[in-house]
């Protein structure tokens, strides 16, 4: 998978964490007050910042790709909510700002730049940004949910309800995975695509409504960064 590839995953995960609430016919009180409480952990949401793990399994190498960093996330009306990620170990850096998406890789004194919009076409990891701006109307439409679990146990020991999202239509993945907290706060997601690989998003260390400065968004190129096509 390319890097491009990998870090629109990202994405998709990340909001399919935050940024909606995965709703569907499915019946029961439990299913039912989960995302009641998802819906008004949303609602709640000004701000997060928090540590994530990527972990992307590769089923035929068998082998599994780990990258850790930071992530900022403030949520916009009617927009795409503002998104940066520091990776570490490689140093690179993935924002969304007003739509726009860059990718910045210092070491090489290179970055990448596109349109959300466009991207959310490709078939990529997740959905690749499918599921950025999907309504809970779309949601509700094109998802079955079920309960995998009331108590699951991420590391660390934190209780959460495992759920599982079914697509309704043919897409570039089988499943996701979603363990929500007490507050309604997905922790981890977790995508398989069609092929059996699977890309799991894990949140630690998480503050919530505080403040961050908007300029925190913008990347700073240096001079002499060259931009390549994705």
């Amino acid at each position: 998978m390319s890097k491009l590839k990998r870090y629109l995953g990202f994405a998709a995960l990340l909001f399919v964490f935050i940024g909606g609430t995965a709703a569907s016919e499915a019946s029961g009180q439990v299913l039912n007050s989960i995302l009641t409480r998802m819906d008004n952990h949303n609602k709640a949401l000004r701000s997060l910042r928090a540590d994530v793990t990527m972990v992307k399994e590769n089923t035929q190498l068998r082998v599994n790709d780990t990258t850790e960093g930071k992530v900022l996330y403030v949520p916009q009306r009617n927009s795409d909510p503002l998104v940066r990620i520091d990776w570490r170990s490689p140093d690179e850096t993935f924002a969304v700002v007003k739509g726009t998406y860059i990718i910045y890789r210092p070491r090489l004194q290179q970055y990448i730049t596109g349109s959300t919009k466009q991207a959310k076409g490709k078939g990529t990891a997740g959905g690749a940004l499918a599921f950025m701006n999907m309504s809970r109307a779309e949601l509700r439409k094109n998802y079955e949910v079920v309960i995998v679990s009331e108590n699951a146990s991420l590391s660390g020991g934190v209780s959460t309800i495992h759920l599982k999202l079914t697509p309704k239509i043919k897409t570039s993945y089988q499943y996701a995975e979603v363990w929500v907290d007490s507050d309604g706060m997905p922790l981890q997601s977790k995508v398989v695509e069609n092929n059996g690989d699977s890309t799991t998003i894990l949140l630690k260390n998480l503050e919530k409504n505080i403040t961050i400065d908007r300029s925190t968004f913008q990347v700073k190129l240096p001079p002499g960064t060259k931009r390549v096509d994705a």
